[in-house]
Parts: C-alpha cells; structure tokens; sequence
C-alpha cells in the first residue's frame, strides 16, 4: 500500500439528507481514499478538525458502476465512504464554516 498522509486520505465530505440527519448524533460521512484503512482514517479526523475523538469508523465500498455511452461501456470509479463517529465531549466538525 502505498505511504498516505493524513491530507490524502479524506477526500470530501458527502453532503446527502441521510448524512446531514446524522449529524445531529455525531455521525459525519466522508469520500476516503480506497486503500484507507480505519486506522487511518481515525487519525485523519483528530489531526485535521481540531478538539474531535473519534469514538468508532463504519466503512463501505461502493463498486463502479457500468455505464453505456453508444456501443462502448466502461465503468464508473470505485469509491470508499467511511462514516466517523465522533465521542460525546467531542468538539462537532464545521462542515459549512
């Protein structure tokens, strides 16, 4: 795997009404970098939005899809979104700030 640093792993924050409901229990949803390990992706959280523990991650992988443009198919990216709870004392993450 290759060496990540903590700025490669998140990519964006996944802005859907099921994530902006979830904020309100301290969930955020986030794009991540496919080879992310939870690990990582607990270490990216703390060190990029100040005053956040991390209490849990919940990843999935979502598999390209198939796409048609005339008689040539290809496919979609693959994605990775990872789903970070963050403790109760913990500061919230300004997503809009």
């Amino acid at each position: 795997m290759a060496d990540l640093k903590y700025y490669d792993i998140i990519q964006k924050p996944l802005v859907t009404e099921k994530s902006m409901d979830a904020m309100s229990d301290k969930k955020y949803t986030f794009l991540v970098h496919p080879q992310a390990t939870k690990i990582q992706i607990k270490e990216a959280v703390e060190k990029m939005f100040d005053g956040t523990k991390v209490e849990k991650v919940n990843t999935m992988n979502r598999h390209g899809k198939t796409k048609r443009r005339g008689q040539v198919f290809g496919k979609t990216a693959k994605t990775k979104k990872a789903i970070v709870k963050l403790t109760e004392d913990s500061k919230d993450i300004d997503l809009f700030g």
